[in-house]
């Protein structure tokens, strides 16, 4: 079977792969999110008594109906019959206007309490860092915020409304068989255990189905979202035979896994079915000597049957309201795996503020390993002081380290050894928000949202006016091309930004971080995949955008840096030289090799074109 990289399932989200503990407990939890619906609660349950109430009014004057109508042949008194039939009728009314508000307003506390549980999953989900997002597919994390969470709304919506109204239809059923008859109750109700027995096993293979159910989907869903976020690259190999293959075999797993589930719940329907109406042959049977007897009317044994026959209705909707449970004890279950995960960059409880953010940032004695790539560190002793406003190179082979170092400043990861401090103070008691509020990231892969590019820009600083994006844009040599537009600044940009070239959406990325503003600025390769005319502009943005901000600069071109302050050398996760590109030239060592090596490329390009 064809695998590409990343292609497996996604690591458990729970240390050592424990899931967390799949009982009532997750449901008990759900709890929580009803508590601001409450009202709508106790309105749907006092709508739900009087709907189920009045339900098992009828069966007794049905069979009052069934008494006035044989028991008094030849009379032509009909004012009794008519009676029964509008109070019949009058019931129904009544038990219609009662069900319809029932199921509208816990169905509304339902989609209600899913928004909710939907908002703080995915806000939950921005707090984690990136090491979480690295090991865990968008597909999976998107499934269980669709599929996961749909599954626990036909619980806490519909499922709901029905076990309130199935509980009291069965409680108010069976005390009423034993009013109408104790002896045919007796008989009736024998079947009731080794119903629930039979729900109680079932049940549970169903609930470890559903999750396996969920999981393949999660799974498939993950592998489509990469083959679709990445379709230019799939088509480019002429590999979208390769990506069928692995959808169509992610899918094949969640087919086998809801057909077992189906083959389940067919059983436990079939033997429900078995069990209930075989029940009531036997009373139908037993019950019919009775009358014959004269020891009840025919009226009153129609009634019966009507009761047993909501009870039996009542007891196989509460085992497939119980399948829903066990099926939404598993999709909570990885949603509350989500809800449970703990970030590994916490916050201090009382964090330090920064006032009036200078910009002076210094690595004392700092390594850095992600923990999952060996045990050697991707940085090791670090040690230098950058000043305020100072712009600083980071150069050296790939590997090097260099976006590991940039990635550090904001706290994307924590320092494994050593201190980072951001004006003397610790980036571990800063506020997460307060530090990178501070800090500028324009990377190497410009990822823009799929709204207008004035939305884009704007993400930089939601509350500027339309002129101050204006004037960003320009800076950022962004405005004129944007002008060209027919929609201008309300030009969709597609998902990705995928509507733009590669120069426009940088120079839309920097005109995002001039609106920002902020006093560090990190610059990863801004302009490696640009072509020659839009590397120009963008450089010429960049310039503008560093001027009297503390700026770290990864370029792939050593010529565009040779004006830089400070030029830090990186290699195997260590500053093996530091200085200007005059200084560095002269000490001769890596940078040098690198400069001369990559001149000597730019030379030879030039000749060839």
């Amino acid at each position: 079977m064809f695998s590409r990289p990343g292609s497996a399932a996604s690591a458990p989200l729970s240390e050592g792969g424990t899931r967390p503990p799949r009982d009532f407990s997750q449901l008990r939890r759900l709890t929580r999110f009803a508590r601001p619906y409450l009202p709508l609660l106790a309105f749907g349950i006092v709508c739900t008594l009087f709907s189920s109430g009045l339900n098992l009014v009828f069966p007794g004057l049905f069979g009052k109906l069934i008494d006035a109508s044989f028991l008094k042949v030849g009379s032509t008194d009909t004012g009794p019959l008519d009676r029964t039939v509008l109070l019949l009728l009058g019931v129904f009314a009544l038990s219609a206007v009662f069900g319809a508000a029932q199921s509208y307003l816990l169905s509304r506390m339902g989609a209600s309490v899913v928004a909710d549980l939907r908002r703080a999953v995915f806000s939950h989900l921005m707090t984690l860092s990136p090491r979480f997002f690295a090991t865990h597919k968008t597909g999976d994390l998107t499934s269980r915020l669709t599929a996961d969470v749909g599954t626990v709304q036909t619980v806490v919506s519909t499922a709901l409304a029905q076990l309130f109204s199935q509980t009291v239809t069965l409680v108010g059923g069976v005390i009423l068989l034993f009013f109408t008859s104790a002896r045919l109750s007796v008989l009736t109700l024998a079947v009731i255990p080794v119903i629930i027995g039979t729900a109680i096993t079932i049940g549970r293979r169903i609930r470890k189905v559903s999750r396996q159910v969920q999981d393949a989907i999660a799974a498939a869903n993950a592998d489509a979202e990469e083959a679709i976020s990445g379709v230019r690259v799939v088509q480019s190999f002429t590999a979208e035979h390769l990506e069928r293959e692995r959808y169509g075999a992610g899918i094949l797993t969640s087919f086998r896994a809801a057909l077992r589930r189906a083959q389940l719940q067919a059983t436990m329907a079939g033997i429900m079915s078995f069990l209930t109406f075989g029940a009531l042959a036997v009373v139908l049977w037993y019950g019919g000597r009775q009358v014959m007897s004269g020891e009840i009317t025919p009226g009153k044994l129609v009634s019966f049957l009507f009761y047993a026959l909501q009870v039996g209705i009542t007891v196989a909707s509460l085992t497939n309201i119980f399948n829903q449970f066990q099926e939404a004890l598993g999709a909570s279950g990885r949603i509350f795996e989500l809800l449970d995960e703990k970030t590994d960059l916490p916050e201090v409880a009382q964090p330090q503020r920064l006032g009036g953010v200078m910009g002076r940032v210094s690595f004392q004695n700092v390594s850095f390993n992600y923990g999952d790539r060996g045990d050697l560190p991707t940085l090791s002793g670090l040690n230098f002081e950058i000043s305020p406003g100072q712009q600083v190179a980071l150069v050296g082979p790939s590997g090097a380290g260099k976006t590991t170092l940039v990635g550090l400043i904001p706290r994307f990861y924590d320092v494994t050894a050593g201190s980072l401090l951001i004006d003397g103070v610790d980036v571990r008691q800063i506020g997460v928000q307060e530090l990178r509020g501070n800090v500028g990231l324009v990377p190497q892969e410009t990822l823009l949202f799929s709204g207008t590019v004035a939305e884009n820009i704007l993400y930089g600083r939601p509350g500027a006016s339309m002129a101050e994006v204006q004037d960003a844009a320009r800076a950022a040599n962004a405005h004129d091309f944007i002008s060209t537009f027919p929609q201008g600044y309300e030009t969709v940009v597609g998902e990705k930004g995928i509507k733009l070239s590669g120069g426009q959406r940088q120079r839309v990325a920097i005109a995002r971080a001039i609106l920002k503003n902020p006093r560090i600025l990190l610059l990863d390769e801004a302009t490696s995949s640009l072509d020659s005319e839009s590397e120009a502009l963008v450089q010429d943005a960049l310039e503008r955008l560093m001027v009297g901000r503390t700026s770290f600069v990864i370029a792939h071109r050593l010529s565009t840096i040779r004006n830089a302050g400070r030029i830090l050398v990186l290699e195997a996760g260590r500053v093996v030289q530091d200085g200007t590109h005059e200084e560095l030239m002269l000490a001769g060592g890596l940078y040098k090799g690198l400069y001369e090596m990559q001149f000597r490329r730019e030379k030879e390009a030039e000749l060839v074109g």
